[in-house]
């Protein structure tokens, strides 16, 4: 846009607003199909979460007056779609239901294990964007030798090696050959801080952010390798700027483009694989959680685990727009 520069700025600040409050806006019917879809998946599985409630000794003994009345209770002998607006609805009214298995309020039991798996899933989120740009930076800079060859090879044993594997094999020579660092667990007591907490958090975050590591890493050797070869790498040097700023202020801006979107989208993986994690380890955060509670068709508990992993993909989209486009001011928002 032509005109004075403070006019411009404005009409960015607006434009970013603007985008900022579509997205936010289209957020609500994927949410709503979304959560519709995650409901009638529960739906769609065998038997109900009376056959979970109650042991298989004690449900042969039980009359079907009384299992009918169970599930009255439970509200489970509703039609399917008014159970999902009725769920839906107490969402809206920040009523998000009890747990069928313990009567605990589901909002208190996220209370009691979101924040280890933010905890978990952010430390792996930064580790492994930090060392896959370093080591992809690297790489490129060092195109052919026998340092860019072994960290090839290793990114890709990263990606291929599973991480159930690659916790155990952690667990077997740092925990216990070593015994550098503690099997498991948290240790979430009162009073501790993040730096206590850090020799337990070590192991899971490191598995957890490994493949994503050396995704990073080889994506951003490319994009790194891409940006060196453009004219306005060979105009930098031509100013007599060092090398090292060449590098850094005009290569690695550019390169960070397409390594900043993989690394948003690549957050659906950390959600998914902190379940693995998490069980390895015996983190306890939501993804025991959550598979405890699709076994036992804990629906209530299901939906809020589901709904919030899904909205932080959908939000971590926007995210990575709006990143993308400060870095590259040839992307448009639109």
């Amino acid at each position: 846009m032509n005109g004075p520069p403070y006019f411009c700025s404005i009409y960015q600040e607006i434009f970013m607003g603007n985008y900022i409050i579509r997205k936010v806006l289209t957020l609500i019917p994927m949410m709503l199909v979304i959560s519709f879809l995650i409901y009638l998946g529960m739906e769609l599985m065998p038997g109900d979460a009376i056959d979970f409630l109650i042991p298989p000794d004690a449900l042969s003994t039980m009359s079907p007056e009384q299992l009918n009345a169970m599930r009255e209770a439970l509200g489970l002998n509703d039609p399917f779609f008014l159970r999902y607006l009725k769920w839906l609805a107490g969402m809206l009214h920040g009523d998000f239901g009890y747990s069928l298995q313990s009567g605990v309020p589901v909002i208190t039991l996220m209370k009691n294990h979101l924040p280890a798996t933010i905890e978990l899933t952010f430390t792996a989120l930064v580790m492994s964007s930090v060392f896959g740009i370093l080591l992809g930076v690297i790489c490129a800079l060092k195109k052919g030798t026998l340092l860019d060859q072994i960290l090839s090879v290793l990114g890709m044993i990263g990606v291929a090696v599973p991480q159930f594997l690659l916790g155990l094999i952690f667990i077997d020579a740092f925990a216990l050959h070593i015994g550098i660092l503690p099997v498991g667990g948290r240790m979430a007591y009162a009073g501790q801080s993040f730096l206590q907490r850090l020799p337990n958090l070590v192991m899971p975050a490191t598995v957890l952010g490994f493949s994503l590591t050396a995704g990073v890493m080889r994506y951003g050797r490319s994009s790194m390798l891409d940006s060196m070869g453009h004219d306005y790498m060979k105009t930098a040097r031509s100013k007599g700027l060092p090398e090292w700023r060449v590098n850094l202020l005009h290569g690695l801006r550019a390169a960070m483009t397409p390594v900043v979107v993989l690394v948003g989208f690549r957050l659906p993986m950390l959600i998914g694989g902190a379940v693995v994690v998490e069980e390895v380890f015996q983190w306890p955060g939501i993804g025991g959680l959550f598979v405890s509670a699709v076994r036992s068709q804990n629906t209530p508990l299901v939906m809020i685990i589901g709904f919030f992993s899904v909205l932080m993909v959908l939000v971590a989209s926007i995210i990575v727009d709006i990143i993308t486009a400060m870095l590259d001011p040839r992307i448009k928002l639109g």
